[in-house]
This record gives structure tokens, sequence and C-alpha cells, in this order.
């Protein structure tokens, strides 16, 4: 597994591979009977229950943090996709490029393992060139992730509010993943708004991990629309779905009428035609965007918060990459009990939480929403090469 130790003030930061098309055997540990053991755990869990609170031994955990892995679907890339969404010369040419850029945001993941819930108010800060990404985490029951990141340079603000639920469902765990993810083009005035797949983890008859479901992307003020179909293969494992993806581009004010259609593999090639003139070429590759990827780097220990994800869980991921499978669970239990130490002084202090980095509301009609509170994301201490 490719990492990064730093020591700075008796504090050790452990940065640890992103999540690429390739095997993802280098990233976590893969124990054996895996299926078996991964079954064990749900042993007294009815279908249809609610996964939210289910706390993971470290042994079924990758070294790092959802949080982590959030942010780094957007900065972990080979090539650019997001600055593209600013260049094209056309609504149309910047609607592709988006289109582009949500597809190049799915990672494969590896089956029997999954990241760290993360703790209330734990923080991922890092940068990609001109690009700062912060994430915090601004609700823990329920679990809601916000995201912010901008460039200056392409003057492109993104913005995510999310929730997921992880339901138990017998032979499958099946994530809905709530909230929007907005991206402002500010040069073009555009904003397009887009929801988030499913993730589909199958138990049985044949394990693996996908992301399925529907997904809209909409632009009002260019009157574009995207839609992106995400399929698997069937419950016994035959079909050509697997990580298949199929879409179309259209105008809103004609919902009949398809400018351009998308099909393909999302975690190999993905074409899109145009329908006027019946040519076809490469959307997106994967090769080129999200394989062998690096690993980032700490720039600035001393700019490190406290609340820094690869801080927080330093100690737990330590103990996964050295495989002392006793380190990391209790290295996992204390950063569990602090957490609820914290929640019961609030709630003896009859104190609410607020967010550092981010406004939360909650309506029934519109479900969770994170507002920004400053509108730049500063440089990060943790940087991921361009």
């Amino acid at each position: 597994m490719v990492q990064e130790m730093v020591k700075e003030n008796k504090r050790e930061i452990i940065l640890t591979s992103p999540l690429s098309i390739e095997e993802q055997s280098n990233n976590g540990y893969k124990p054996p009977n895996i299926l078996r053991m991964v079954l064990s755990l749900f042993n007294n869990i009815r279908p249809g229950a609610d996964l939210t609170r289910f706390q993971l031994p470290p042994l079924f955990n990758l070294p790092k943090s959802y949080l982590q892995c959030y942010g780094e679907s957007v900065y972990c890339m080979k090539k650019d996709m997001l600055s593209k969404c600013a260049l094209g010369e056309t609504a149309v040419d910047r609607m592709i490029a988006v289109v582009a850029w949500n597809i190049s945001a799915l990672r494969p993941l590896m089956f029997g393992v999954a990241p760290y819930n993360p703790i209330l108010g734990e923080t991922h800060h890092a940068s990609r060139g001109t690009l700062n990404v912060l994430l915090e985490q601004v609700s823990h029951h329920p679990p809601v992730t916000a995201l912010h990141a901008t460039d200056e340079t392409t003057n492109i603000e993104l913005i995510w509010c999310q929730h997921a639920v992880p339901k138990f469902q017998g032979a499958s765990i099946e994530t809905v993943v709530h909230g929007k993810r907005i991206l402002k083009v500010g040069q073009k005035g555009e904003k397009y708004v887009m929801n988030s797949p499913k993730l589909l983890i199958r138990l049985l008859p044949k394990p693996g991990v996908d992301w399925v479901g529907n997904v809209k992307i909409s632009c009002q003020e260019s009157g574009l629309e995207a839609e992106l179909s995400y399929k698997t293969v069937s419950f016994l494992g035959f079909g050509g779905g697997n990580r298949s993806v199929k879409g179309r581009i259209i105008h809103s004010s004609d919902s009949s009428k398809t400018l351009y259609e998308i099909f393909g593999q999302w975690d190999r090639i993905v074409r899109i035609k145009d329908i006027v003139n019946e040519k076809t070429k490469v959307l997106y590759n994967a090769k080129d965007v999200i394989s062998s990827l690096p690993t980032a780097s700490l720039k600035d220990p001393q700019g490190v918060w406290e609340s820094e994800s690869a801080l927080v869980w330093a100690e737990v991921s330590k103990g996964i990459v050295n495989k002392d499978w006793d380190k990391a669970r209790e290295a996992k239990k204390t950063v569990e009990e602090k957490e609820r130490e914290f929640r019961k002084q609030r709630e003896s202090k009859e104190e609410k939480w607020i967010p550092k980095h981010f406004d939360l509301t909650y309506s029934q009609e519109i479900g969770w929403e994170c507002s920004p509170k400053q509108k730049v994301v500063p440089p990060a201490p943790i940087i991921f090469p361009s």
C-alpha cells in the first residue's frame, strides 16, 4: 500500500492511495473467507434495516474515512475533468463536459471493506493545482456530509450535500445517496444540478459492489438536461450490464428529442453519439483519468487542522496498514468513545452542534441542504499532484 506518514509535534498524518480502476488489493486488506465473514456481521439484522449506525470492525475498514473518499473523487484525477466544464465554447459543449466529469467521480469499490464513518465535525482539506476542496461532517445522526470546492482560475464552484442511507436487503446492501451536487460555472453564469446513483453491495449469490440507478443533470440557464442510467449484472451474475451506463442529452423544452446518446462502461470507455450527424467519439476513458493514481502528500504539517480525517484516524489507519488488528481496534474504540463523550457533554449543557464551515438546513420537501460560510476555499496542506 502506498502511504505517507508525517510526524509533526507528535501528530502522525497517514495518507494512502486513492481508489482507482485497478484491483483494490493495494488500497485495503482483504481477509480470508471474506464472504463468510461479511455475512456473519449481518446474522442478527433484519432485511430492510437501516445500517446508518452500524459500525464495522477495523478488519473490514479501508485505512481512510468516507470524507477522504468523497474528496478524492473530486481532486484525484490524472486529467483535469472539472476545468473542462468551463472551457466549452457552447452550452452543449459545456454540458457534455459536465457529463464526462460526473462519470469520472465514480470509483470502483472493493467488496468486503469500507471506509470509516466520519465523526461529527471531522474535516478533509486538500488541493490539486488551483482547485481547493473542503469537506465537513456536518451531522452524525443522520450522517450528512458537505463539500465545497473552488477554483478561482477557472471560476468554478462545486457544492455537495449528501445524506447516505444504507439498508440491508437480505442478499444485498443498498445505499441511497440523498442530496444534490451543484456545479457553478461562474464566467458563463450557469448552474448544473445533479443527483447521485445508488451504491449496491451484492452479498449473494455473487459478491460485488456497483453503482446503479438514474442520474439527472440539469442546467436551467441553457435548458439542457442529461439523463444517465447505471446498471449492473443480474441477481445471478449474468447479463451484459456490468458497470454499464446509458443515457442522453436533451433540451428540456423538448424531452422527446435526443441531441446526443451516451453509452459504454463507466470503469472503461464511455462514448457519445451526435444524433444529427451520427458521429461517435469517446466521451470518457477511465484509464486516462482514474488509473494508477498517485498518493497525495503533506506539504504543510503546521496547516493541518485537528479535525482532519488523516489525523483523526491516523492510529487506526496505521494499525490496518501494518495488519496490527489489536492496535487498530483499540485506536478505533478510542476515536468512537471520544466522540460519544463530546456528545454527552453537549447534551448535558443543552448545546446544539453548529458546523464550522457550512450552514445546515433541513426541510421535509427538500431534505438536507448545506451552504458554505466562505465564498472561497483556501489552499490546503494536503496536495495531490496535478
